[in-house]
């Protein structure tokens, strides 16, 4: 499908409103887990909230994915964005009416999660309508270094909000963006792809999205990889103000360093591949980035209470790796999938990497309390390393972006004429 000329007026219209909404997610997000932390202290309370997170993605994601290749984008979008918006209304009244229970927030999570498993998609989807194949790669880059200033500048302001204004107001700001994130998507118009085969059920979208990937034998080499190492990380993120509250013996400004230092990491590895553009193979970013990754989650996980500086040097050099890996890994499935399957194999693969999460977190939550959550990063770091040498000595990953997508094509429309 070719792309006009005017793409960064369009794309970047609806970049803004979005970077807008992250932002405010961040803010309200430190908030309500700083109060969850200070109110509870239990790292098996944060496990169950991120638990709920995920849920939604893994359960319904693949069909989330099969509807969103058949739905306006835009319209998704716009729906998922006012969803999350009237979540944190409705968290904010029960925070300023004194009523909030835990339950409130665990089903607030799941809602606004439910609305994510949507948007995400369609963001995705629709980037490689709007960007141009060699522009995917910096775009990717762009997005990293948003989600990394967002990193940087949300969590210390959400500190000092912490003690100036009331949660109430914190959900406030993230309705407020997330509305001017449906107004400006509205004002784009984004081209429906081209269809691959004949559109089927939801249940034969969801299974064609299934071995479109499970076909291509580096791109399901890739999810299991993948998933493995969620299944470690994810527990060792979620769990980050137990980290710093009993580990580090900090407060709420030593958390919010500490994800500011990945978000300064974030929009540095951002940059970099914004500006670089990655190795001509981008397969090499993505593996360059995952031992990065655990080279800084080994710093984290090492790092004796007394020595707080060196787990922030790690939490950087994670954040940075992060972008590079992340980025790189959306600019090949971007430039290699149809697009009208790209909302089917986003969600399917984001589903299937994080189905083992919970499942970490179930183990995670209760083992943090006895034994310490740096024992999470450590699993990880090792992880990682060992990830970077299967990847090099598997071809079948090594040469993922060779045919620009064309074995998968061909079972994409094998799997939806004949399932």
């Amino acid at each position: 499908m070719a792309i006009n000329t005017d793409w960064k007026l369009r794309f970047f219209t609806i970049w803004i409103g979005q970077a807008l909404s992250l932002f405010g997610s961040s803010l309200a997000g430190f908030g309500l887990i700083w109060w969850l932390t200070q109110s509870t202290g239990s790292a098996t309370v944060l496990a169950v909230g991120t638990i709920m997170t995920l849920i939604p993605g893994v359960l319904i994601g693949p069909f989330a994915g099969a509807l969103v290749d058949r739905w306006d984008r835009r319209l998704v979008m716009m729906i998922a964005d006012s969803v999350a918006a009237l979540a944190a209304a409705t968290l904010a009244i029960l925070f300023w009416s004194d009523s909030i229970q835990l339950w409130h927030i665990y089903v607030i999570m799941f809602i606004r999660s439910f609305a994510g498993a949507f948007h995400f998609p369609a963001m995705q989807a629709s980037t490689s309508l709007l960007v141009p194949d060699e522009q995917l790669t910096r775009v990717a880059g762009m997005n990293q270094m948003l989600q990394g200033a967002s990193s940087i500048v949300a969590p210390p302001l959400g500190a000092l909000l912490v003690s100036l204004l009331p949660l109430p107001g914190m959900m406030a700001i993230d309705v407020l963006t997330a509305l001017i994130a449906v107004g400006t998507m509205s004002l784009v118009r984004i081209p429906r792809p081209e269809r691959v085969g004949e559109l089927g059920t939801i249940l034969q979208d969801v299974r064609a999205g299934l071995r479109y990937i499970w076909d291509w034998t580096g791109l399901r080499a890739v999810l299991i990889l993948a998933t493995v190492l969620n299944l470690l990380l994810t527990p060792a993120f979620s769990l980050l103000p137990i980290l710093v509250t009993r580990h580090f013996v900090g407060g709420p400004f030593q958390l919010a360093t500490m994800e500011a230092a990945m978000g300064v990491g974030m929009i540095a590895g951002g940059v970099l591949l914004g500006v670089w553009g990655g190795f001509k193979r981008r397969i090499l970013t993505t593996i360059m980035g995952a031992a990065g990754l655990g080279i800084g989650a080994f710093m984290v996980g090492l790092a004796p209470a007394y020595l707080f500086p060196l787990a922030l040097a790690g939490m950087g050099i994670m954040g940075a790796m992060s972008s590079i890996a992340n980025g790189s890994l959306f600019a090949i499935v971007q430039s290699i999938v149809a697009p009208a399957m790209q909302g089917r194999v986003f969600t399917v693969m984001g589903s299937i990497s994080m189905s083992l999460s919970p499942i970490g977190l179930v183990i995670a939550g209760p083992l943090s309390d006895s034994l310490g959550v740096q024992t999470w990063y450590v699993l990880g770091a090792i992880t990682c390393l060992l990830i970077m040498v299967i990847c090099f000595i598997t071809p079948a990953i090594m040469q993922l972006e060779e045919g620009r997508g064309k074995p998968a094509e061909r079972a994409a429309e094998a799997a939806i004429s004949h399932v």
